[in-house]
């Protein structure tokens, strides 16, 4: 299954944001397809991340075994997914496909290592953190407020 992560976000003086690197921890709750079970933490994921999944069947950005049923499953960060949000997004644009086995990401918490550029500036800010579902700061070059705010996320399945 491929689900795909989308944001919406209203950007002020913001051209676009982006996760920076294949560093970048994506933090998830998921979701057991077998039993159910949603443990009440928030794991991460990241690209350059991986670990040996059971039976000789490759590798995975994410193994997790379920606590309930002791099923293990993994996700992995599909290769090139990961897109900036930006202004041109009318309302969720997504932004990393996740290919899932066993599990399904069901909710997100944007955290630290976002990267964005301003809208009328060449102005780069490197290490936004939307932990609270907001940032803003301030572009000296057009010596203006910028700003990410009102931040949501949405996980939708979609073909591989």
């Amino acid at each position: 299954m491929f689900t795909e992560l989308q944001l919406s976000a209203n950007l002020v003086n913001i051209e676009s944001f982006t996760a920076e690197g294949e560093d970048f921890r994506w933090y998830i709750k998921i979701k057991c397809s077998s039993c159910g079970e949603v443990p009440d933490h928030f794991v991460y994921i990241a690209e350059e991340e991986s670990s040996e999944v059971k039976g000789g069947r490759g590798t995975a950005n994410l193994v997790a075994k379920c606590k309930m049923c002791s099923r293990e499953n993994s996700m992995s960060i599909v290769a090139g997914s990961v897109k900036p949000y930006s202004k041109e997004n009318a309302q969720f644009g997504s932004v990393v496909k996740f290919e899932c086995r066993g599990i399904e990401p069901v909710d997100f918490e944007p955290r630290s290592g976002w990267v964005a550029k301003g809208a009328e500036s060449s102005a780069v800010f490197p290490n936004v953190d939307l932990a609270e579902k907001e940032w803003c700061d301030f572009d000296e070059n057009e010596n203006r407020e910028v700003g990410i705010y009102d931040v949501k996320s949405k996980f939708i399945t979609v073909k591989g």
